[in-house]
C-alpha cells in the first residue's frame, strides 16, 4: 500500500513514524517532507501548496491514500484535488477548513450556534480597530483573520502592545491577505488545553489531552512561537471537563458544520481555555497540531491508518480508538533567537538510538549529514507509565543530540506536574 503525507514539519515526522507500524504500508512519501525524515519515508520536492503538482504526483505513483496534514494545503483544496481524481484523503474539504483558515468564520460560527468563546469584534480597517482599542479592556487579544504559520495571534497586556499588534497585521501587511481583517476578543483566563479529535463529520472521537508551551523561555516568558513543547495527558483535563466539552463544544461543533452545509472530517482541534465560567474555545485547527502530534500519536494503541481511513469513509462509530494510559513529553530544541533572528546551517549530531525518538523539523540533508533549517529544529520524545517520568526521560534523551546554536525550554512539563502534586 502506497501513502502520501502533505507537508515537512515535526508533525509530519510523528505521522509518518506512527504509520510505518502498519505492515501493509510498502511505500510513505513525503511532500516536501525535510532531510530528517529520509530514514523514514520517501521525500519529493513538490511543496505543501502545490495541489496540482500532488495530484500528478498521486495519480502517477498509484497512490491509494493522502494524509494531508499542514492547513495551507487544506485551505487551498487539496484533498477536494485528490478526491476527484478518485484518491481518497485525509483531512477536511476546503469549505470545511474554514474552521481554521478564518477566525471570522469560526467566531460567527460559534456565536450562531451558542458554543462557548470569547467574547469579539470585527474589523476590516486599522482607524476602527485603533478608536475601538482606546477604551477596550486591557488585556486583549488581536488575532489575523486567516492562516501566518503560527504567528497571527497577540495575546497584548498593554494598550501600546495591542495597537501595535493591529498596525502590524493591517498597515504592515506583515501577514499578507491573512491580516486584511482581524478579530479582537476578549481576554480570558484559566489553563490551556489541546484536543485533537477524529471526526468522519458525524461522531467524534478525541485523542488524548495535551499541553503546548508556546512562550520561548522558562516560565512562559518571551515571544509565542509555534510551540516549545508538549506534555500529554493534560491534567487540568478532567474526565469531568471532558463530558461537559463533548456535550458543549465537541458535538455542536460537528453539528453546525453540517448545518452549514460544510461536514468536517479529519482531524479537528480544538484549542481551549478552562475558564471560571467552564470551557470555552481559543481556536479551532482543521488539522493535527504541532507538536501536540508529537506527543499524542506515540500514546495511540490503535492502528492509525485504520482510524483515518474510517474518518474519510464515515464509519469511525465502529472503529476503535485506543490510547495507552501513559504519559508523553516532546522537548522542542530550536535555533538560538527563534521565534525572531537565528542562524541556520549547522551540522546536528545524533546517536542512533536518538533517529527513533527524534521528529524532524527545520532539517535538510546535504551528503548523508543533517544540518540545522529552521527555528524549531526537531523534537525528542519520551513516552513512559506517568508524566513524572516521561518529562524526565525526554530531558535525558536531549544530549544525545548536538548541533551549535541548540536552544531549548528547562521546564516542558513543569506546570503539569506542579498540578499532579498539588
Amino acid at each position: 500500500m502506497k501513502i502520501m503525507v502533505v507537508g515537512g514539519g515535526g508533525r509530519e515526522h510523528a505521522i509518518i513514524k506512527s504509520l510505518r507500524k502498519n505492515k501493509e504500508i510498502t511505500e510513505i512519501y513525503a511532500l516536501p517532507g525535510n532531510g530528517g525524515m529520509t530514514g523514514d519515508a520517501i521525500c519529493v520536492n513538490i511543496g505543501a501548496k502545490d495541489i496540482e503538482a500532488q495530484v500528478k504526483f498521486a495519480v502517477e505513483n498509484k497512490i491509494d491514500y493522502a494524509v494531508i496534514a499542514q492547513d495551507d494545503p487544506l485551505a487551498l483544496g487539496a484533498v477536494d484535488a485528490l478526491t476527484e481524481v478518485g484518491i481518497p484523503a485525509f483531512g477536511p474539504c476546503a469549505r470545511a477548513a474554514e474552521i481554521e483558515s478564518s477566525k471570522v468564520f469560526s467566531k460567527d460560527l460559534m456565536k450562531k450556534y451558542n458554543i462557548p468563546t470569547a467574547r469579539y469584534e470585527v474589523f476590516d480597517n486599522s482607524a476602527d480597530a485603533l478608536k475601538y482599542l482606546e477604551t477596550a479592556e486591557i488585556p486583549i487579544v488581536v488575532k489575523a483573520d486567516g492562516l501566518a504559520l503560527g504567528k497571527g495571534v497577540t495575546v497584548a497586556m498593554t494598550r501600546e502592545e495591542a495597537m501595535n499588534a493591529v498596525k502590524y497585521a493591517m498597515e504592515d501587511k506583515v501577514f499578507g491577505a491573512s491580516g486584511e481583517k482581524i478579530v479582537i476578543e476578549e481576554y480570558l483566563e484559566g489553563p490551556e488545553v489541546s484536543v485533537l479529535s477524529f471526526t468522519d463529520g458525524k461522531v467524534v472521537k478525541p485523542m488524548v489531552s495535551s499541553m503546548d508551551h508556546k512562550r520561548a523561555h522558562d516560565n512562559d516568558e518571551g515571544l509565542n512561537t509555534g510551540g516549545m513543547g508538549t506534555v500529554a495527558p493534560n491534567p487540568f483535563y478532567t474526565e469531568e471537563i471532558a463530558d461537559i466539552c463533548m456535550e458543549t463544544i465537541f458535538l455542536p461543533t460537528i453539528n453546525a458544520m453540517v448545518a452549514e452545509g460544510r461536514p468536517f472530517k479529519g482531524c479537528l482541534y480544538f484549542g481551549l481555555m478552562l475558564t471560571k465560567n467552564g470551557p470555552k474555545v481559543i481556536e479551532y485547527n482543521c488539522r493535527f497540531g504541532d507538536p501536540e502530534t508529537q506527543v499524542v500519536l506515540p500514546l495511540l494503541e490503535s492502528d492509525l491508518l485504520t482510524v483515518l481511513k474510517a474518518t474519510t469513509d464515515g464509519t469511525l462509530a465502529e472503529t476503535e480508538v485506543k490510547f495507552s494510559d501513559g504519559a508523553a513529553c516532546c522537548v522542542v530544541m530550536a535555533s538560538d533567537g527563534y521565534p525572531a533572528s537565528y542562524k541556520k546551517g549547522f551540522e546536528i549530531t545524533m546517536t542512533d538510538a536518538a533517529k527513533e525518538f527524534t521528529y524532524c523539523a527545520g532539517v535538510r540533508e546535504e551528503n548523508g549529514k543533517l544540518y540545522t533549517n529552521g527555528g524549531r529544529v526537531l523534537g525528542v520524545i519520551a513516552t513512559a507509565d506517568n508524566l513524572k517520568d516521561a518529562v524526565k526521560k525526554a530531558y535525558e534523551r536531549v544530549p544525545e543530540v548536538n548541533f551549535e546554536n541548540a536552544y531549548y525550554r528547562k521546564d516542558i512539563g513543569k506546570r503539569s506536574l506542579s498540578a499532579l502534586e498539588a
